[in-house]
């Protein structure tokens, strides 16, 4: 017996040097330089062909595509940013894609809420079922039912008008899902309590769970606004007057007019204005977008 302690007492010795050895190794400085210039040359990787972009806006037409590429413009041209709104209808592009982008946002945020509510914090018969049935309907491209979409909306006197591309975006299954995912994150006694106190579904919902779920709602509010923005096909269908356009559309037709089609720095000047509010946006906005999506679905 004595002789079993000696050899695990001594067989314990060994192995402590190692054991203490291995957090030291997993932290040593080296492993961290490798880790940080991993990130920087990904980071650079994803950053310069945006950077590429500006720095094409302020170039004259003849250089943007110059062989070695020239990664700064020499001279700076600023005017192309004062030519662009005179050669196209720039505000009024933005105007529709920022009334689209906004409403849409706002529409669903409050029924993807409202709905992810129902599913997650009230019972009723059927109630899984119909959710699954609901966020099924994700995985089935839009492209499978498009043409009775587009007959729908013409005979409901929603063709070419921005309305209609509302109706067909204010409603979706993975903004309900995303919200139910992190509604079943807040404790349940907290709805409980509030029904103790006298308020209805109605008041849990718009005084106790959504003050609560601000990084859901911002990370939902986040996707739906980039979505609307960047959307070609859905307003390439609906939209046919001029004045009616989107961004995205605008900026297709303008590349394609043949008088436009060698202006390389005016295409690059257009980009740059499109991509930059959404550049803002997620900029102010990427905390709650993080916090949001690194948190939904973890229950506790």
């Amino acid at each position: 017996m004595a002789t079993t302690l000696t050899t695990r007492h001594r067989a314990s010795q060994q192995l402590a040097p190692s054991s203490t050895l291995e957090p030291r190794q997993k932290n040593s400085p080296i492993g961290k330089i490798g880790l940080y210039l991993a990130l920087i040359a990904a980071t650079a990787a994803l950053l310069l062909p945006f950077y590429w972009m500006m720095v094409s806006s302020l170039k004259l037409d003849s250089l943007v595509f110059t062989v070695p590429v020239k990664w700064w413009p020499d001279p700076v041209r600023w005017q192309n940013y004062i030519e662009i709104w005179r050669q196209a209808d720039l505000t009024g592009w933005l105007q529709n894609t920022l009334f689209l982008s906004v409403l849409v946002t706002i529409l669903q945020v409050l029924t993807g809420s409202f709905a992810a509510y129902g599913f997650a914090k009230v019972r009723f018969p059927g109630r899984n079922a119909l959710f699954l049935a609901y966020v099924a309907t994700i995985a089935v491209p839009w492209q499978s039912y498009m043409i009775p979409q587009f007959v729908l909306m013409r005979n409901l006197g929603l063709y070419d008008t921005l309305w209609a591309i509302v109706m067909l975006q204010a409603f979706g299954a993975f903004g309900v899902f995303l919200m139910k995912q992190f509604y079943e994150t807040i404790p349940e006694e907290l709805s409980e309590a509030a029904r103790i106190d006298g308020l209805s579904e109605y008041g849990i919902w718009a005084r106790v769970i959504l003050p609560l779920s601000k990084p859901a709602v911002a990370s939902l509010a986040l996707l739906t606004f980039v979505t609307t923005w960047n959307d070609y096909l859905g307003p390439l269908l609906y939209l046919r007057s001029r004045e009616l356009w989107t961004m995205q559309i605008g900026l297709r037709t303008f590349i394609s007019d043949p008088v436009h089609l060698e202006q390389y720095a005016m295409i690059m000047t257009g980009s740059v204005i499109s991509v930059l509010p959404i550049a803002v946006i997620f900029m102010f906005g990427q905390r709650y977008f993080i916090e949001g999506i690194a948190s939904t679905g973890l229950k506790g």
